[in-house]
């Protein structure tokens, strides 16, 4: 149920059949994505060369870890009252007394220090990404792209397409940066074929430059805010990382994450949610093999892929639409052009 490697905050295991959504009830009031991010940062250089961990015994290794456990613990139990009734809180609860008793970690003693933010290491682009990877390396960054809408029809970074027989919730993208869950449900009761109704993105704490935050979009309510009604977040030398912006209120969002270098377009067509994501290379491969269920990275498990008529090496840009006589629903979703170059904002808005 829980991942051992704590590379993110701990989080439910999503059933290849119902697909239960661990984020289901998240609420602006209930803080408890503060305490999966101070866990994540407590337990970031266990074990990592870059924090010192390489050094340490297997003993002084789990002690850490024991710590931040019980940091969390703590965290969750400020949170019990604002959190009551929501799934994500309780999930985390639950997981927590996993992990201390597998790790064997007594119910007393020392909690993680606050990990203390670096001094004096972000550079004036540090959190603009592009211009970042060109001051280091010279170039621009080779993004990828991802598409995702109706039945679900899934068009992956590496350019393949499928369809895919599920319902639920599923990861699209899930690695150090960024996690992108999409919500599929039948178009009607007792009906095979299913809609995405839900998209829900976090945002992961990096550095100084971005806390973690939270995006839900649901059928008929694609908000031009994140979930605690914000439209901007992490301002850095007056750039802001994180923006939402809207051409159609309640039916479409785009959001910006220039600390990241990603691009995410959510816009609804007929009775389905349509997802765009456009991201560097090196963000969409930074995950590690516990992360194994990505849609945008692998496409649909072999056991849920549907046949289609369309071939994986299909020449984009491209509007792909599905057509359902039987509810005579017209889904266009358009995804972005497989070049990698990053879209001007008019290329953006042709997209979207």
């Amino acid at each position: 149920m829980w991942r051992h490697l704590p590379s993110t905050f701990p989080t439910m295991h999503l059933d290849g059949v119902s697909g239960v959504s661990f984020l289901s009830s998240v609420r602006a009031s209930c803080r408890i994505l503060r305490c999966n991010s101070d866990f994540v940062a407590a337990t970031l250089d266990l074990g990592s060369s870059a924090g010192g961990g390489a050094g340490l015994s297997r003993e002084a290794v789990n002690a850490g870890y024991c710590g931040a456990l019980r940091s969390y613990s703590m965290c969750t139990k400020r949170m019990a009252r604002a959190c009551r009734g929501d799934l994500a809180y309780h999930s985390a609860v639950q997981g927590i007394e996993d992990l201390l008793i597998q790790h064997r970690c007594p119910r007393a003693g020392p909690t993680a220090q606050p990990r203390p933010l670096p001094q004096g290491t972000l550079s004036g682009d540090a959190c603009l990404y592009e211009r970042s990877v060109f001051s280091r390396e010279r170039r621009r960054p080779e993004y990828l792209h991802c598409g995702v809408f109706g039945d679900p029809h899934v068009r992956t970074f590496n350019d393949d397409f499928h369809t895919c027989a599920v319902q639920g919730a599923w990861p699209l993208v899930d690695n150090e940066f960024l996690y992108i869950q999409a919500t599929s449900s039948p178009t009607r009761a007792g009906s095979h074929a299913t809609a995405l109704t839900k998209v829900t993105v976090i945002f992961k704490s990096w550095r100084r430059c971005v806390d973690q935050q939270l995006y839900q979009a649901e059928l008929d309510d694609i908000p031009a805010a994140f979930a605690d009604g914000s439209v901007t977040s992490g301002e850095q030398r007056g750039h802001r990382s994180l923006t939402v912006r809207t051409q159609s209120p309640g039916r479409h969002a785009e959001i910006r994450a220039d600390h990241i270098g990603a691009l995410l377009v959510v816009r609804q067509s007929g009775r389905s949610l349509g997802l765009s994501v456009r991201a560097p290379r090196s963000i969409v491969e930074a995950f590690g093999p516990e992360q194994d269920l990505q849609l945008c990275v692998w496409g649909c498990p072999p056991s849920q892929r549907l046949s289609t008529p369309l071939s994986a090496g299909i020449s984009l840009p491209v509007t792909f639409r599905l057509s359902a006589s039987s509810s005579a629903v017209c889904l266009s979703c358009c995804v972005f052009g497989t070049n990698n170059n990053k879209p001007t904002d008019d290329e953006t808005t042709q997209a979207s």
